[in-house]
This record gives structure tokens, C-alpha cells and sequence, in this order.
């Protein structure tokens, strides 16, 4: 469970500091649009500080639940946990589904029992999974035994699915009717049901053993004629999913085939449920984000809400990991001290060369990894990638080349010198730029994670061919 730290200082000065930026003329820029306005922030932190119920729900009323969570996660835990309970018996469950993963817990932990009960109890079956899933075993309990029976059921058979598959993303209430039936007949299913989805896009045909066989939209049922036979407006585009597909498969499906929703099948290819498009969507964007943290080595799960020591512990490995490749390019530099001890120009124009080999590499391993996870990269045309990121560092380091070639001269006063600067630079963008594109390739061959591991290769390659580049042809051409 996760111990909020209490320290009502803190509060107050939140408040100060917020009223301080905010005057009466403060205009919102257009970039922040959807942003919440700090004026209203300000408010309720003021609310919190009077303990006023009555204005915290007027101001909380109108916003959307992820407004509502963007809000939770922005104030510091002592006004969390004072929202929380000032706002008590409205909270409902979307809210709980928009927060962040860091700092669920401790508002679970916060609420009142009989309101995450009922907060629960409205959420589609999909939303609870990704809620417990991530908790201990005893708030897990606690939501559960909130279900009725039937939903709990399924909440436990989505959980003993695959972590980051189809089944977990799944939710279990489905619409779908046999493929015989007319719009009539699905007309007057839906409008008798005691129960039906609050989100759905399709009524899914199915054959007498369960199987799915289309998707007919509800624009098409609604614009038919009752009589007109429902596979006759099925969707050209028909999509299964199979129950133990990984997760980032399911979204890349989404996006590559604009599907608005899909039906999920088990092993017997029987319709167990349906993925929507905003489970999807959620997937692609927390992809996305792993891929940026991992690039940068922050750890997949890093969060603003993250506490020190848990930042610290996401952070410490990468470091170390470049401590030990700062070392290796430090032993190459150590082989040619003798020449850098002769010029001391080497040693101010040395980081350059290496710098820019850096960045370089990065722009091809961002580009590299990206293709990679949207499947773009792909074994059919990555030789061709792999040149034309290797012609794009030569041609950059050619430009580049003549630039610090000037001014190796201008600078130094020496023409060799910049001979020699200009060679390394064009050196270390070509290799940067092979570096870049092969590296993730070979990983993923490997079966690591490019976004992982591929960062720390790619700088110590081109910090290693920078200096050696640099330093060797000095000592070959200057001495």
C-alpha cells in the first residue's frame, strides 16, 4: 500500500505559489489549450484550504473525469488526500480508470470503502481489470468482493489471461446477434435488453457455435430497412483478435486497419469479448510513451508523481550504464595522450567531434526505433534505410567538415589541423549514422528491445570512432 506524505506546509505554499503567477489579467495562451486553468486549480486548492464541500463540487462538477485525475495527479499528496475526502461519496470509477498507474493506489487507498464499492460497480469490465491488475492483493480483494457476482467472474477469467494481451484488454460485455437476423430483429434484441454496453459501435454476428463471422455498424442497423438482412451490411473490413495477442499487436491493428472495434476470439475461436478503439488507442499512446522513456533511460514507468528514491532507482542503472561507456571512450583517449600532451588544441576541439557524432546517431536511432515499433522497418527495406542514413551522415559530415576545417584554421591558425578535424568529423557522421540504423535492427534480431538498450550502444560507438578517428589522424598527420 502507498503511504501518502502528509505536510499541510506544503499545501499552503502550493496555494501561495499559484496565486502569486495568477492575476486578474492572465490570459490562457492557445497553446494550453485543454490544460487546466490554474485559475481553477487555485480555486480548489482554496476550497481544500476552507474546507468548503459546497464550492470544491461546483468547481469539480463540470470538469471531465480526466480533467478531474490530470488534477489529482498535478496537487501534492496532502491536497490529494484532502480532496479525496472532501469530495468523498462523488467520486465515481472513470476517474479512477484516467489516473495514473503511480498514484492510484494511494486514492484507492484513500477512499471510503462503500465509495470505491460503488465507484465500481459502474465500471465496464475492461476498466476494472486494468484497475486491479497493477494493485496488491489486498485492494485487489477489496475491489473485487465490491462486484456483483457475475462481474467478478469475468474481472478473475480476464486476469488469469496473459499480463499485456487481449484478454486483459478486453472488455467482457459484447452485443451480437446470430447471422440470420434482420435489422428488425437486432433492433427490438437491443431495445428489450435489460443491459447493454455503455460504449459499443457494433452488433457482431456470430454463427450457431459462437464464432464470429462480421461487424455490421450501428449507422447501417439504424439507416436499413427492418426487413434488410444484417449480413448484407456487414463490414467489408472484418478483423478477429485472438485472446492471447500481445497487446501492442492489438494496437498496431487499430491504427493500420482504422478499426473502430474488434471482436476477441478464444482458442476454439469463440467470441469471448470485444476491444474498442479507446482501450486501443490507450495502448498506443502508453507505447509510445514507454519508447520516449526508455530512449532517454528514465525506466518505462517513470511518472511526474514519482517519489525520489523511486526516481532515483528508475534512474541509477542507465547512469551507471554510461559511467562504464564514458570509461571505454576515456581508455581510447588515454592510448594517445602523448599526442595530446604535444597539442593542446586537440584536446578543446576533441568533444566536438564526439558531440556531434552523438547527436547524430541519436536522430538515426530515433527515426530506427520508431520504424521498428510501427513495423515499417522491416527486413524488406532495411538495407535500403541503413544506406540512406549512412549517405544522410556523409553528406552532413562533409558540410560540417568544412565548417570546423575553417575554423580549425581560423582558430588555431593551423591548415593540417583542420585536415585533421574535418576528416574525423565526416568519419564519425557516417558511422554514426550506420550506428544509429543497424544497432536497433541487430537488437530487435535478438530479441532485445531496441528503445531499451540501444542508446547506450550508439553513444559508445561514436564516442569511440570520434575520438580514435580524431586523435589517430592527428598523430599521423600533425606529427
Amino acid at each position: 500500500m502507498v503511504t501518502a506524505e502528509i505536510n499541510p506546509v506544503a499545501g499552503r505554499q502550493n496555494l501561495a505559489e499559484l496565486n502569486e503567477q495568477i492575476t486578474p489579467d492572465t490570459e490562457l495562451d492557445e497553446d494550453d489549450a485543454y490544460i487546466l486553468d490554474r485559475r481553477n486549480v487555485s480555486a480548489v486548492l482554496e476550497a481544500l484550504e476552507m474546507a468548503d464541500r459546497a464550492q470544491l463540487l461546483e468547481l469539480i462538477e463540470p470538469m471531465h473525469a480526466a480533467d478531474i485525475a490530470d488534477l489529482l495527479e498535478q496537487i501534492n499528496a496532502f491536497d490529494r488526500r484532502r480532496l479525496i475526502q472532501l469530495y468523498d461519496q462523488e467520486f465515481d470509477g472513470e476517474i479512477l480508470s484516467e489516473l495514473d498507474e503511480s498514484i492510484r493506489e494511494e486514492v484507492i487507498a484513500a477512499l471510503h470503502p462503500e465509495t470505491l464499492a460503488e465507484a465500481v460497480r459502474d465500471m465496464e469490465s475492461d476498466d476494472v481489470v486494468d484497475l486491479v491488475e497493477d494493485l496488491d492483493e489486498p485492494q485487489q480483494e477489496a475491489i473485487l468482493d465490491a462486484l456483483e457476482d457475475a462481474d467478478r467472474v469475468a474481472v478473475e477469467q480476464a486476469l488469469n489471461y496473459p499480463e499485456f494481451s487481449a484478454g486483459r484488454l478486453m472488455q467482457r460485455e459484447t452485443v451480437m446477434a446470430p447471422e440470420h437476423w434482420a435489422v428488425g430483429d437486432a433492433i427490438d434484441y437491443m431495445r428489450d435488453a435489460s443491459e447493454l454496453p455503455e460504449q459499443f459501435y457494433h452488433v457482431i454476428l456470430v454463427d450457431p457455435r459462437m464464432r464470429p463471422v462480421a461487424n455490421v455498424t450501428l449507422g447501417k442497423i439504424m439507416g436499413a430497412p427492418r426487413t434488410a438482412p444484417l449480413k448484407n451490411l456487414a463490414e467489408e473490413m472484418f478483423q478477429v483478435i485472438p485472446v492471447t495477442q500481445d497487446e501492442a499487436d492489438v494496437a498496431y491493428a487499430f491504427n493500420q486497419y482504422h478499426l473502430i472495434s474488434a471482436p476477441v476470439v478464444d482458442e476454439d475461436e469463440r467470441l469471448v469479448g470485444v476491444i474498442t478503439i479507446d482501450d486501443a488507442m490507450a495502448v498506443l499512446d502508453e507505447e509510445h510513451e514507454e519508447d520516449i522513456l526508455r530512449l532517454a533511460g528514465v525506466g518505462e514507468e517513470s511518472s511526474l508523481s514519482d517519489r525520489v528514491m523511486e526516481t532515483t532507482r528508475q534512474r541509477l542503472p542507465w547512469l551507471a550504464v554510461n559511467l562504464v561507456t564514458a570509461i571505454l571512450a576515456s581508455l581510447v583517449i588515454a592510448q594517445f595522450e602523448a599526442t595530446i600532451v604535444q597539442l593542446v588544441a586537440l584536446a578543446v576541439l576533441m568533444p566536438i567531434v564526439a558531440s556531434m557524432g552523438g547527436n547524430a546517431g541519436t536522430q538515426s536511432l530515433t527515426v530506427a526505433v520508431r520504424a521498428i515499433a510501427t513495423k515499417d522497418l522491416t527486413g524488406a527495406n532495411v538495407w535500403r534505410v541503413i544506406r540512406r542514413e549512412v549517405l544522410v551522415g556523409l553528406v552532413n559530415g562533409l558540410v560540417f567538415a568544412v565548417i570546423m576545417g575553417v575554423i580549425g584554421i581560423l582558430w588555431f591558425g593551423s591548415p593540417l589541423l583542420g585536415l585533421v578535424i574535418a576528416v574525423a568529423m565526416v568519419i564519425n557522421l557516417v558511422v554514426a549514422g550506420l550506428a544509429g540504423t543497424a544497432i536497433p535492427v541487430l537488437l530487435e534480431r535478438f530479441g532485445i528491445d531496441p528503445a531499451l538498450a540501444s542508446g547506450a550502444f550508439v553513444t559508445t560507438v561514436t564516442d569511440v570512432v570520434g575520438f580514435f578517428a580524431f586523435l589517430a589522424l592527428a598523430g599521423m598527420i600533425l606529427f
